[in-house]
C-alpha cells in the first residue's frame, strides 16, 4: 500500500516543476511564537517604558514558551526603533513598544519619517498609562493651579518650564496649559528628564512636567511641590494631589505606553499576544510592581487602542499647531 505522504509530496514536486507554487499544507505552518519575541524599545533602558517592559517580560515568556526579548534602541525621539520594527517580518516575533510620542506625535510632529504609522503598522494594545506632575520650585509662591495660574498672568513671560525635549509630550503638556490657561510660560527644551529635573531642583527653572517616578522622593523631601497630576483622577501614591481635571477641562495630558506589530501581522497571533500580555497585566504583584511606580496598567483591544491612538494624533496636533512647535533642524 502506497502512504499518503510519498504521493503527496511527488505531487507537490511535479507541480512545483511545472511552475506552480502550492503549499504542501496548511498543517505544516509553524504554531507562534516558533522562535523568541523581540520587544524594542526605542529609548535607553532604565527609563519608564523599559521598566515596564522588563517587568512583564518574564511572565510573558512563560506564557508563550519563549524567550521575550527587550532591545533598546534609543535615537532620534524613538524613531530608529520604530523604523526597524517596521521593516521586520510581520510575524508576531518583534515588537514596538512606544509612548505616547512614538505612536502619536512623532507621525504628525516629524516631516519626512522613514515609515507611515497607518500603513506600516497595525495596533496590538495599550499597555499602561501613567500621567505627569505639574512640579514647581518651592521659590515659586504658589500650592496649586489656580494660584498657578493667577501668579502667570502677572508675570508673563517670567516662568520657564524645562521639558526632555522639543515636542515630547512633558513639552506639549506645557503648551497645552499655556493655550487652556492663557498665559505665557516659556519652554526650555533639555536633553532628557534628568538634567532638567535637576535644574528645577536648583532652582534655575520654575516648573516641569513629568513623570511621578523621577520627581516623587523630591516632593516628600519638600525640595519640590505637587501642584497637580495631569491625569483624570488623583493618584493613589499622593491622594492629597488633585487632578488637573479639577480646575479646569481640557487639561488632561497622560503619557501611555502601547504596543503596535508589522502590518500584516496574521490576526489570530495578534489576538494571542493581546490575550497573554492582558493577562500578565492582571496579575496581582505585577499590577502592584507597576502602581507603586505611579503606573497603571490599562490593556485593551488592538481596535480600541487603534482608535487612541487616532485620537491622541489628533489632539497633539492641536496643540503643536496652537503653539505653532517646529521639530529642532
Amino acid at each position: 500500500m502506497t502512504s499518503f505522504k510519498p504521493r503527496r509530496l511527488f505531487l507537490s514536486s511535479l507541480l512545483a516543476a511545472m511552475g506552480l507554487a502550492v503549499p504542501l499544507a496548511p498543517a505544516w505552518a509553524q504554531p507562534f511564537p516558533s522562535k523568541p519575541v523581540r520587544i524594542v524599545i526605542g529609548f535607553p533602558p532604565g527609563g519608564g517604558i523599559d521598566i515596564v517592559a522588563r517587568t512583564i517580560a518574564p511572565k510573558l515568556s512563560e506564557a508563550l514558551g519563549q524567550p521575550v526579548i527587550i532591545d533598546n534602541k534609543p535615537g532620534v525621539a524613538g524613531v530608529l526603533g520604530t523604523n526597524l520594527v517596521a521593516k521586520a517580518p510581520a510575524d508576531g516575533h518583534t515588537i514596538f513598544f512606544g509612548t505616547t510620542g512614538n505612536i502619536s506625535i512623532n507621525p504628525v510632529f516629524m516631516p519626512n519619517l522613514p515609515f507611515n504609522m497607518d500603513k506600516d503598522f497595525t495596533p496590538l494594545m495599550l499597555v499602561a498609562s501613567l500621567p505627569f506632575l505639574v512640579y514647581a520650585h518651592p521659590s515659586v509662591p504658589v500650592k496649586n493651579l489656580t494660584e498657578l495660574v493667577a501668579y502667570a498672568k502677572s508675570n508673563p513671560g517670567k516662568i520657564n518650564f524645562y521639558s526632555s525635549g522639543n515636542g515630547g509630550l512633558p513639552h506639549l503638556t506645557g503648551e497645552l496649559l499655556n493655550n487652556v490657561a492663557g498665559i505665557q510660560t516659556v519652554h526650555i527644551a533639555y536633553k532628557g528628564s534628568a538634567p532638567g529635573m535637576n535644574d528645577l531642583i536648583g532652582g534655575q527653572v520654575q516648573l516641569g512636567y513629568d513623570t511621578v517616578a523621577i520627581g516623587l522622593q523630591h516632593i516628600k523631601t519638600g525640595r519640590l511641590r505637587a501642584l497637580a497630576t495631569t491625569g483624570p483622577k488623583r493618584l493613589a501614591i499622593l491622594p492629597d494631589v488633585p487632578s488637573t481635571s479639577e480646575f479646569a477641562s481640557g487639561l488632561e495630558a497622560v503619557n501611555w505606553y502601547g504596543m503596535v506589530v508589522p502590518a500584516g501581522t496574521p490576526r489570530d497571533v495578534i489576538l494571542r499576544l493581546n490575550r497573554e500580555i492582558t493577562k500578565v497585566l492582571e496579575m496581582p504583584d505585577i499590577k502592584e510592581k507597576l502602581v507603586s511606580q505611579g503606573i497603571d496598567p490599562a490593556a485593551n483591544s488592538p481596535e480600541e487602542f487603534g482608535e487612541f491612538m487616532k485620537s491622541e494624533a489628533a489632539k497633539w496636533a492641536r496643540v503643536i499647531r496652537a503653539a505653532n512647535i517646529k521639530p529642532d533642524s
